[in-house]
């Protein structure tokens, strides 16, 4: 927060007193939060569906439920592969954690209570309640340095002390179910409450001249500037008429080298 009060005062005015420390940070958040924040996932799914929009419902549904019963089945051939205890992220994120560990000093306070020196940051380590005073053990649910100390010292297993979320068994189950296609409309089993419903068509709007927009509007910080391509290079950023390029195409143009 010093870096980006001396750099951008008035962001980090908004940002503190405005916004709070909790909605945008996870060690002030009250709640638990994983630490994927951002918005890629609705992006990508908004590209997937960019050409599938303009179905009607029913081949719109159809066009999910193919993707995501490939993507279920994907990730289950993964899932079933893993020979680790963790997830490979995980796995990958904690394994180094073991060789930092050596050399620090650990110091049992009480049975379940772990002092760690060394480093840059000592830490105090509860290996029941899964906590330490460096706070990373308890944002991320991953031992951390101290936490990972405090196990060798207390020959207790690191990975009894990693959240049930980061294992191979959970990662099976959240893709352990098959999504099935639903197939054609004659085969649907539909209530007769839902048959005998009426439903009203939606208001229409005056439609608004010109061609319908598509795209979405961009978002704060992004920009869709146009690039123009020049049809003598190719190249971005100029037109035809402004290029200085000595090669390209030269088709439509009056040659240049004839001898007179």
């Amino acid at each position: 927060m010093i870096e980006i009060s001396n750099r951008y005062p008035r962001v980090a005015e908004y940002l503190e007193n405005e916004v709070g420390f909790e909605k945008w940070s996870r060690c002030h958040y009250p709640g638990l939060r994983y630490n994927i924040t951002m918005t890629n996932m609705v992006e990508s799914l908004n590209s997937m569906l960019v050409n599938a929009r303009d179905f009607p419902y029913v081949a719109l549904l159809d066009v999910i439920q193919e993707k995501m019963s490939k993507w279920w089945n994907d990730r289950r051939i993964i899932a079933t592969a893993i020979t680790t205890p963790l997830t490979p992220s995980r796995e990958s994120e904690l394994r180094p954690r073991f060789a930092q560990s050596n050399g620090r000093h650990t110091s049992q306070l009480n049975p379940i209570t772990y002092h760690v020196k060394g480093g840059e940051l000592e830490g105090v380590v509860d290996i029941f309640n899964k906590t330490c005073t460096c706070k990373e053990f308890d944002i991320d649910k991953l031992p951390c340095v101290h936490a990972v100390a405090a196990a060798h010292h207390a020959q207790v297993s690191v990975y009894n002390l990693v959240s049930p979320y980061y294992t191979k068994e959970y990662y099976l189950l959240a893709y352990g179910e098959t999504i099935y296609p639903v197939g054609s409309q004659s085969q649907w089993d539909v209530p007769n409450e839902v048959v005998t419903r009426i439903v009203l068509p939606r208001e229409v709007k005056e439609k608004k001249r010109g061609r319908p927009k598509t795209s979405r509007f961009p978002s704060v910080g992004e920009s869709r500037k146009r690039k123009n391509c020049c049809g003598k290079c190719g190249a971005y950023g100029h037109y035809k008429k402004k290029c200085n390029s000595q090669t390209g195409s030269t088709e439509g143009n009056p040659p240049t080298n004839v001898p007179g």
